[in-house]
């Protein structure tokens, strides 16, 4: 290209994100129609920054090899050969299945706000991908699935209204169950954070009753209305940090060390997954496993443990043994046929 051209290859990096396909085929439209169009025409037609259409151009020159150039005299970009169409667009292997496997995994987002937006996307991408990919991509659909243990019963209105409110910092009045059927409570929150953990969705806000963050659960939400005020989010705030020592969303104010010991018949089950960032796997002489955590509450650890069906034993803390035994009494008191009477 002319001075007024972005750099060569060799000079500076090509760039490796894609940038949007219209725009490209709009740019490629009015050069391959002999304008002469300039990065500050094309910025105000598109209504983009002129620094977006230099890497645009710089993208149709590198990355789809497009004979592009700048003539200094009529202040424009031209093709020095005929371009008839732009050329297919390449994707790898592991881009397709990327892509796929968004689809697929879009499906916990069913009804919700994110749903459109999300879809939206992955529908443009495929829309620029060559033919041979799509066909690919149909083949691969049938091949690949996600399947949720059980579906949450989502409020689509309350939970837009969440959604809306985190996104625009927007605080809210809310009438909340807690669990067991104790009574609605009237809280106004600020909410920080959505989240979707292991399928269920959860609202991360600071509740001012309180005077404290809490975790809410938005199925659990009878109302949510807008106070008219907003909030500012803390610089602090971050969904790692809150989440740091549960073993799932519920924060905890104890430090406990958790150390537990699968029989061979799990072992190689628990092996296959990092269940948090603090385990700590050991063998066992006996081909099962030792697992250690650091935690900062025991709830959820309980009832993980319990699910294992007697595949794993707690050696410490020994409150969590307690607890653990505790709750497997219950279910056998539970379960227990009733007595037969003559």
């Amino acid at each position: 290209m002319g001075k007024r051209t972005p750099a060569k290859a060799s000079a500076r990096p090509v760039q490796h994100s894609r940038p949007p396909l219209d725009r490209v085929r709009r740019i490629h439209h009015e050069i391959a129609r002999g304008r002469y169009p300039n990065a500050r025409q094309l910025a105000a037609e598109l209504e983009v920054n002129p620094k977006t259409i230099h890497r645009d151009l710089e993208f149709m020159r590198d990355r789809l090899e497009l004979p592009l150039e700048f003539d200094p005299r009529r202040n424009g970009y031209y093709y020095t050969a005929p371009v008839t169409d732009l050329p297919a667009v390449s994707i790898s292997e592991g881009e397709l299945f990327a892509l796929v496997l968004a689809e697929k995994a879009l499906g916990q987002y069913r009804g919700t706000p994110f749903e459109k937006p999300l879809l939206a996307a992955i529908e443009k991408i495929a829309a620029g991908l060559p033919e041979t990919i799509t066909v690919a991509l149909q083949d691969l659909q049938q091949s690949i699935s996600f399947r949720t243990r059980a579906e949450p019963m989502l409020d689509l209105d309350i939970f837009r209204c969440l959604a809306d409110a985190v996104s625009h910092r927007r605080q809210l009045r809310i009438q909340y169950r807690k669990p067991g059927g104790g009574p609605v409570e009237e809280r106004v929150v600020d909410p920080y954070h959505l989240a979707n953990i292991n399928g269920e969705w959860y609202l991360f806000a600071y509740d001012h009753l309180r005077q404290a963050p809490r975790t809410f659960v938005p199925m659990r939400i009878q109302s949510a209305v807008p106070t008219g005020q907003t909030f500012t989010r803390p610089k602090k705030f971050s969904i790692e940090n809150w989440l740091r020592g549960s073993f799932g969303v519920v924060q905890g104010t104890g430090d406990y060390r958790v150390v537990l010991h699968f029989t061979p018949v799990a072992a190689d089950y628990l092996r296959e997954k990092k269940w948090h960032e603090s385990q700590q796997l050991r063998d066992l002489p006996d081909g099962g496993v030792e697992v250690t955590f650091r935690l900062s509450g025991l709830s959820e650890v309980q009832r993980w443990v319990l699910s294992w069906g007697g595949h794993c034993r707690v050696v410490e803390p020994p409150e969590l043994a307690a607890a653990v035994r505790q709750a497997a009494e219950r279910i056998l008191q539970a379960g227990s046929p009733p007595t037969l009477t003559t």
